[in-house]
């Protein structure tokens, strides 16, 4: 008898507590976007009968009902306790945490990958970039920086060795010594623009491009919760996220080519990634251009993510800087949009997108 009314009691106290969330999910309004994450969130489905003789209405609904389940975050946040706390164990899906920082394990090395990322770059290189003054930099993950950690990282030496074998007709920039660990974000694995003043002296001399010494003002565009937040879903204290602007910057003008629009070089976007501030995020290709410039000299910087942010503080150097992401743009097309003739080049891309293999 007492079972049985254990079991009543169990039985209805789960049936209250599904009640309970199902009236609190209708309540809730629903998120556009997941900061921590930094994604935007599914939407409640459009319900048509194409879509139901699809069969895409059950795919979305489930879709939808997962993103704004009311305790999601809770749910992500004990997953990453469970494992990294309660099983001890040292990455949650190669993320892990130290000293209030989250880093994330880039390995192995894959040097078929950072082969073919090199023959991309020779490739573009041969086909529209000779006897032009070219040069690269590769940027260190910011693992690089760590120091007496046991956690798995790219063999950076390995690396550059492969890259440095098959660029052998570009002039190579070492910008590692302009770089430290709190140079970049805790909770991303990008680098702060306001600590970029040292790596900008070792692209300007190797480039032999005048110090400019221009001034900045900072401006703090508040807290940043990086991708690496969301992934490990953590209580780590977020970052703050600031951008440098002065006169040149603020009268630059931007032309996007996928939307044919004019902007600023920093722009305030819906995106749920606070980075994307700069140059508006992952564009193909986009151009500055310098109303103040003194001098005609123009740049073309093939780059990925890393290079919005640093690309504004070479400007006061050029009447134009063109940037080119390869990850997103075929280099068999360039010249319908480029007119290669005499221009500055610098490769400039991440061990980790070198380690990817994904440039077009």
């Amino acid at each position: 008898m007492q079972n049985k009314i254990k079991n009543i009691i169990i039985s209805i106290g789960f049936l209250l507590i599904i009640f309970i969330a199902f009236i609190a999910n209708i309540i809730d309004k629903d998120k556009e976007i997941s900061i921590s994450e930094r994604r935007k969130l599914a939407q409640f489905p459009t319900i048509t009968v194409s879509e139901i003789l699809n069969g895409n209405v059950m795919d979305k609904w489930e879709k939808y009902v997962e993103d704004q389940f009311i305790v999601r975050e809770i749910f992500r946040g004990i997953k990453s306790l469970w494992s990294t706390k309660i099983f001890a164990q040292k990455d949650n899906n190669k993320l892990f945490e130290k000293d209030n920082a989250i880093y994330k394990m880039e390995y192995p090395l894959n040097e078929n990958n950072v082969q073919k990322s090199a023959q991309k770059i020779n490739e573009v290189y041969q086909k529209y970039l000779k006897n032009m003054n070219v040069y690269y930099s590769i940027i260190p993950e910011k693992n690089y920086y760590l120091e007496n950690d046991d956690h798995l990282k790219l063999d950076y030496y390995k690396l550059q060795e492969i890259i440095q074998q098959n660029l052998q007709e570009l002039k190579y920039i070492d910008i590692r010594n302009g770089l430290e660990l709190q140079d970049y974000y805790r909770t991303d694995l990008h680098w702060k623009q306001e600590n970029l003043g040292e790596v900008v002296k070792i692209i300007q001399g190797n480039m032999k491009l005048d110090e400019m010494n221009a001034t900045y003002e900072i401006q703090n565009k508040g807290e940043f919760y990086g991708t690496y937040y969301g992934q490990l879903s953590t209580n780590v204290t977020p970052d703050n996220i600031s951008i440098l602007t002065n006169e040149t910057i603020s009268n630059c003008i931007v032309y996007n080519y996928e939307t044919n629009k004019k902007s600023s070089i920093y722009t305030t976007t819906n995106s749920a990634d606070k980075y994307d501030i700069f140059l508006s995020g992952a564009v193909s290709l986009i151009s500055i251009e310098n109303p103040n410039s003194k001098t005609e000299k123009e740049l073309l910087l093939f780059r990925d993510s890393f290079g919005s942010s640093l690309a504004p503080l070479l400007v006061e150097n050029y009447k134009k800087i063109t940037l080119i992401d390869l990850r997103y743009i075929s280099s068999s097309i360039l010249e319908n949009y480029i007119d290669f003739n005499e221009q500055d080049v610098l490769f400039l891309y991440s061990s980790v997108v070198l380690n990817q293999n994904i440039l077009k």
